[in-house]
């Protein structure tokens, strides 16, 4: 989203570039990220606003999240994004939890600050074990996915951890990926059939 925004605001590519590298491992995520937000300084919230509204579900993830709750898993969105964007998808497709960083605003605008804690890899792995022992599990019963770097410490503890359309240095590292399938293919690696999906 912040690649989005940043289209929006005529530093799309700027943005995208350094969230590519980021992306693929090749500079710090807390870093890269405190670059790109600072870029946006003094972006009004009606812009924000705009870019949140402009946010599109990915193929499937309706169906995942909607079958595996029925089926009575807790559900997480953990993302190295903004709570701003995460909140509107968590609402929308039910996730039970959403733990995102915070953009700084004040008088309307932001101020090219993260607010603390920034969700880095370390973040997400520590979030997927704090979720598992809240829920009486070991983390090696959990599904995790991702596509970014910062996700590999979270896929590495995983019982099934699924890099997903991902960036080339996590599709060589995660044990298992899904390359050419929407999220649906996640419930097919859990055993599910077609059959048993929820509408």
């Amino acid at each position: 989203m912040l690649d989005e925004l940043g289209a929006m605001l005529g530093i799309g590519d700027k943005i995208a570039a350094i969230t590519r590298r980021a992306m693929n491992g090749e500079i710090d995520f807390a870093t890269a990220l405190a670059a790109r937000v600072a870029m946006l300084a003094g972006t009004g919230t009606g812009a924000i606003a705009e870019a949140a509204a402009r946010t599109r579900v990915t193929p499937g993830a309706r169906t995942l999240v909607a079958t595996m709750r029925r089926d009575g898993a807790a559900t997480a969105l953990v993302t190295g994004g903004f709570t701003v964007f995460a909140d509107r998808v968590a609402v929308e497709l039910g996730f039970d939890r959403v733990v995102a960083n915070r953009l700084e605003i004040v008088g309307e605008r932001l101020t090219g600050r993260v607010l603390p804690p920034i969700v880095t890899a370390e973040a997400k792995r520590q979030e997927l074990r704090a979720l598992a022992a809240e829920l009486g599990i070991a983390p090696d019963a959990a599904l995790a996915v991702g596509d970014g770097a910062n996700d590999l410490p979270m896929l590495a503890i995983a019982g099934l951890g699924v890099a997903f359309h991902a960036k080339p240095v996590v599709a060589g590292a995660a044990r298992m990926r899904l390359d050419h399938a929407d999220l649906t293919g996640l419930l097919y690696a859990q055993g599910y059939g077609k059959a048993e999906f929820a509408a």
